[in-house]
This record gives structure tokens, sequence and C-alpha cells, in this order.
């Protein structure tokens, strides 16, 4: 019996729906293996995409500093007035350029070991003004002479010696000089064997960061770069804040949880940054983490930009400071499948302790 018109509509259907069952079966099969793919290239090891990226980073990464400009210095050293600060910036390098050396597996933990070369090349186009503006700073080599030599004796010494040198406790310095390093002439009088050159990041350029230690994703694809351990130590961590639209990809925004800056007393983990007892208010305050003790003992603390989350007792003193979550938060923004980070913030604040001492003027 010939096939008619309705025959073949029907043949036709019935292909149309073999072909539809066939598609339905092919897309998650697709899918699969496009994802198995992914996954495979994004993992950290010799040959895949990923770790060729990864060892020498084909994208520009920057640093960008801002600084608070101190406003009335004359107050604050005769009349012990409320600091004003003004915050210029920023001011841009570029940094993470140089390949990583030193590259070592563990294949029991998945992780993978380095260095990251130290180098910062500026970015006038992305700056506010150059490397040769300047700024009323705290004088960081006269403030830190009390916590490294507590000895009234001592500091008499030292005191002369800041007094011959015509130092104070601000000076005017350059931004190439107070982030990569100056001659302080106090340090250059001291009579015995000292290092003279002061600078936030000193010694920073010709050295090297590290030891990371970074999952590989080998087990874990979730996991593939996050920092395990940083010179031996557990690192900051961050846990899942949203999932967000990233120029139309979908990415989870990961964000520093409020442990991490905790007192004592929120987080006993943080028991040990915290050593002044008497002005942290036997610890109880929070917002800043003393590293001291990774410092060589001078009164370095971090904290989140203008005191974000932290105690108001710490920012009270400080005149000109306005926190907000946008602009001074830190967070990641990862893509789920490939684990890759596509967008991050790290701000930080350094912050220097400074406490009276009888025979420093």
């Amino acid at each position: 019996m010939g096939c008619n018109r309705n025959c073949g509509l029907i043949t036709g259907a019935v292909i149309g729906a073999v072909l539809a069952v066939f598609g339905g079966i092919l897309v998650p099969v697709g899918d699969m293996l496009i994802e198995k793919t992914v996954k495979k290239e994004a993992v950290l090891e010799e040959g895949t995409t990923a770790f060729k990226n990864w060892v020498k980073i084909d994208t520009d990464v920057y640093r960008q500093f801002w600084i608070f400009d101190v406003q009335n210095p004359e107050e604050v050293e005769v009349h012990s007035s409320k600091i004003k600060v003004k915050q210029r910036g920023p001011y841009t390098y570029r940094v993470r350029y140089l390949a990583k050396e030193n590259i070592t597996y563990d294949p029991e933990t998945h992780t993978v070991s380095f260095l990251q070369p130290n180098g910062a090349i500026f970015e006038p186009s992305l700056s506010v003004g150059t490397e040769d503006d300047t700024f009323t700073i705290l004088n960081l080599a006269v403030a830190a002479v009390p916590h490294l030599y507590p000895n009234s004796f001592i500091q008499g010494i030292f005191n002369s010696l800041i007094k011959k040198s015509k130092s104070s406790m601000f000076q005017n310095r350059t931004l190439k000089e107070l982030l990569w390093g100056y001659t302080d002439p106090f340090l250059n009088l001291v009579p015995y064997p000292v290092t003279t050159t002061v600078g936030v990041f000193y010694p920073y350029h010709n050295t090297a960061d590290g030891v990371y230690k970074v999952f590989n994703g080998k087990d874990d694809i979730s996991k593939v770069a996050i920092i395990d351990t940083y010179k031996g130590k557990k690192s900051f961590y961050a846990v899942f804040g949203a999932e967000i639209n990233l120029k139309g990809i979908p990415v989870y925004r990961f964000v520093l949880p409020s442990r991490i800056f905790a007192s004592p007393l929120q987080n006993p983990d943080n028991h040990c940054f915290c050593t002044e007892k008497l002005l942290s208010k036997n610890c109880t305050l929070y917002g800043v983490l003393d590293i001291s003790k990774c410092k060589e003992g001078k009164p370095v603390y971090i904290s989140l930009p203008h005191f974000l989350h932290a105690s108001p007792e710490i920012a009270e003193p400080v005149e000109g400071l306005s926190p907000n979550e946008e602009e001074h938060s830190t967070y990641l923004d990862v893509e789920p499948v490939t684990g890759f980070t596509l967008q991050f913030a790290k701000r930080l604040q350094i912050n220097i302790l400074v406490k009276p001492a009888r025979r420093i003027e």
C-alpha cells in the first residue's frame, strides 16, 4: 500500500521524535564531556592550560595604594590633638608579572608550592599623581623605638639621636620613599649596626614572596589555586557570600568572614594577634590584628581600610575616615565550573601603633 501525505506526516513526526530523544541524550552527554575536559585542563599540573597561565599570568594584575596624608602634624605633636587625615590615591603598580619559581608538587596533599618573585612597575595612567608626590606621614623609625627598646636608659640615648638628626614624630616623604625605602637620618646615627633603610614594603624589589602552598585541584576542582599555607602558616580563608553576575558570567563571590578580624574573646584563634593588653582593653577590641611577630617586633597592625567593621574606639582618635563595604571589603569572584578566579580585591590597611614614651620627646 502506498504512503499518502498523512503517512508522510506521521513518519516525519516519528523521525522528529526520535531525533528529539537522541538530542535529549546527546546534550547532557556533551555537557558532561565538556565539563570533564574543562576540569582536566583546570588542574595545576604540567601540561594543562591552567598550569601554563598560572606559572606566568597573562592578564595584568594591579596593586593600588591610597595614602593618609596627615593634615595637622604640629597640633598632634604639641597638643595631642585628634589626628586629621586626607586620603590620596590611587597610586597604581603592575605586579605579579614575573613567573613563579621553585615549583614543587606534593601528590599526597594535592598541593603545589612556589615562590612569587616581587616586582612593581608604576602605572601613571592609572594613578592620580607621580611617585614623587609628597605626603606628611608618621616617622616609622621614631614611632617604633618605644616598642623595640622599652628600657628607659636606651630610650634616652635614642632620644638624643632623634634630636641630633632633627627627626620628629612626623615627616615628609615621597610615595616612592614611603613604599620602597629611604635612608633614615636618625637610624644613620645609631652607633652600632642596624638597618638604616626604612619603607613600608622594604625590601621588595629583587626579593621573592612565599613559600606559598596552594591546592592543585586534582582531587577537588573547587579548591584549585586556593592557598593552603603561606610561609608554613595557615592563610586567611573566605566563605561563600553570594552568587552574582559578572559581565554576563555567573560567579560565586567569596568574602572574608567576620571572625578573621574578631577579638580573641569572639575568636580564640586570634589570641596570638593581641599582645598589647592595655590599649586593646584586655584584647576585647576587634577589627585589627597585631602582626608585630612577623615584622621583627615593629608595632605593625593590619585592618580593613578605614577600620571597616572595627570597634568604634579604634577609629575615634582619627578624623577623616569614611568606611564603607563597597570600597573597603575584600572579595574573590570564582567561576564555579573551572574554579578560575575572574576578579578579586584584597583590601588591607597597614597601621602603626603609637603610644607615649617617657624618654622620647
